[in-house]
């Protein structure tokens, strides 16, 4: 891929990464456990992991919008570096947004035929929660499809290099 086509799709990522920074923190900065239960009983420790896994998506978020923008500052442009970075990206953001390590939520793959979110939760959560994951799911499909093809390229790069 040319370098305008990666600085381009880095451009793109910086900004869907600064938006969902900003939800992640929005939600988090304005939701307890206690609040998550006033909202709906349930399971607490369930809310925990849960509110535990969000925090550490933002993180890996926020470290992908800095590498980001220090790599859109560089001159010359690195394509290597950003290639390296928007499969991190791919890996950190996306692909734990959609399936969490701790298993606090799955994708269901199905939603793609029923129109209806593919992000699901094992036990019933707060509609709160609900409104942060439809309103992210939509900008982490798109990147999504937009960055796997880092999934396969840098992949095969790596094995063509040893």
């Amino acid at each position: 891929m040319g370098n305008s086509i990666v600085k381009s799709q880095m451009e793109d990522v910086k900004n869907f990464l600064g938006n969902s920074v900003a939800a992640f923190e929005d939600f988090l900065n304005n939701t307890t456990i206690k609040d998550l239960e006033t909202e709906k009983q349930g399971n607490v420790n369930y809310y925990k992991s849960i509110l535990s896994h969000v925090r550490k998506l933002l993180v890996y978020c926020e470290e992908g919008l800095d590498t980001c923008t220090i790599i859109l500052k560089s001159d010359p442009f690195q394509k290597g570096a950003a290639e390296k970075t928007l499969y991190r990206i791919y890996h950190q953001c996306i692909e734990e947004f959609f399936s969490p390590k701790n298993d606090a939520w799955f994708e269901n793959s199905r939603s793609a035929y029923t129109g209806k979110n593919s992000i699901q939760f094992h036990e019933e959560v707060p509609d709160s929660l609900k409104t942060m994951f439809r309103q992210l799911e939509g900008e982490f499909q798109r990147i999504r499809e937009e960055l796997e093809y880092y999934e396969t390229d840098y992949r095969t790069k790596m094995i063509q290099s040893k």
